[in-house]
């Protein structure tokens, strides 16, 4: 061979290049045109889980409407019972929500769903979620959730929640829930670590000024684990991440494909350029972003031909987007 460079070398070579050159252009952030957050507190069952609820609700709502700067049509809140700026936490509101939120989001906005409260499990294959009156299944969740355009953030911190990961799950979603099991039906406390964590500096792990829902679920994680330490208890909860689409996700200290996408999602809206064109170039950077995020989740699927060409083209658009967009900026 000599000094021939094979084919799958001059790919390599490109790639490199195309990294340096993003490296220096600033290949950074995701952008989407609107964040909307869905934030719901079902049933309680009691004084004490209502005021523990309460609470939780409370708490984040605050950092999206004055922290994050989510505006009150962004942000629709669901609890146990009604009050100003709150729905009752029923189906009809929920259908009635998301069926709203079908109409008004594109593809380019970025959809939060929280779910606060009690979960059950139904024989495994499924489990609901604790609303006041009728309450609505996994895959009756999934069925309102998937005409909604746009990236969705969907989070179950209720016992039996795994069944949601594997009916809400897809390409393009990250998906988080508080158990790896139908078999975990007790209390939770991934909610209050969650939270704290937009909130809490200790969060931001890569010190850029921003908890990505990685980071948050990564800083969630290890306080469940110190939660029950600290009580002496066994864990009766196992928070999972699922990003790749696939239902089956994964701990925070456990390798896996998941995770790429959550570590370039966030819940703090990136402020919208007056200029059009330049906004119009920085989603499709974050499109092009994500889809680089989501072809690393599967590389062990693919030919290492096959994977480079793929990831060739898009650092080559990505630099070719980034030398666009910085006279803009």
């Amino acid at each position: 061979m000599g000094l021939e460079i094979s084919a799958c070398e001059k790919v390599k070579n490109a790639v490199t290049a195309a990294a340096a050159v993003l490296l220096l252009l600033g290949f950074a952030s995701t952008a989407f045109a609107d964040h909307y957050a869905i934030v719901i507190t079902g049933a309680a069952g009691g004084e004490a889980y209502a005021q523990k609820y309460d609470k939780w609700r409370l708490s984040f709502v605050t950092t999206l409407r004055e922290k994050f700067h989510y505006p009150d049509d962004h942000l629709v809140v669901l609890a146990d019972a009604d009050s100003a700026g709150v729905l009752k936490a029923t189906r009809e509101n929920v259908r009635r929500v998301l069926g709203d939120l079908r109409k008004r989001a594109t593809k380019d906005d970025q959809i939060l769903v929280l779910l606060i409260g009690h979960g059950t499990s139904l024989d495994g294959e499924d489990a609901k979620f604790n609303l006041v009156g009728p309450d609505m299944t996994a895959g009756q969740w999934a069925e309102l959730l998937n005409p909604i355009p746009g990236r969705l953030v969907f989070v179950d911190t209720t016992a039996a929640s795994f069944a949601f990961m594997h009916k809400v799950a897809g390409r393009g979603r990250v998906v988080l829930t508080a158990t790896d099991s139908d078999a975990q039906q007790f209390e939770t406390a991934l909610a209050e670590f969650l939270i704290k964590a937009f909130d809490d500096p200790a969060a931001d792990l890569d010190k850029d000024g921003r908890v990505s829902v990685l980071e948050a679920f990564t800083y969630a994680s290890a306080g469940v684990r110190h939660w029950y330490e600290e009580r002496g208890e066994l864990p009766t909860e196992r928070p999972l991440l699922d990003d790749n689409g696939d239902g089956i996700g994964r701990e925070a200290d456990n390798p896996g494909p998941d995770g790429p996408l959550a570590r370039i999602t966030y819940l703090e809206p990136e402020a919208t350029p007056a200029d059009a064109a330049l906004a119009a170039l920085l989603n499709r950077r974050a499109e092009l972003e994500a889809d680089l995020e989501e072809l690393k989740a599967r590389r062990s699927s693919m030919s290492p031909a096959q994977y480079d060409a793929q990831v060739e083209k898009i650092l080559l658009d990505l630099a070719r987007l980034s030398q666009q967009i910085r006279p803009k900026s």
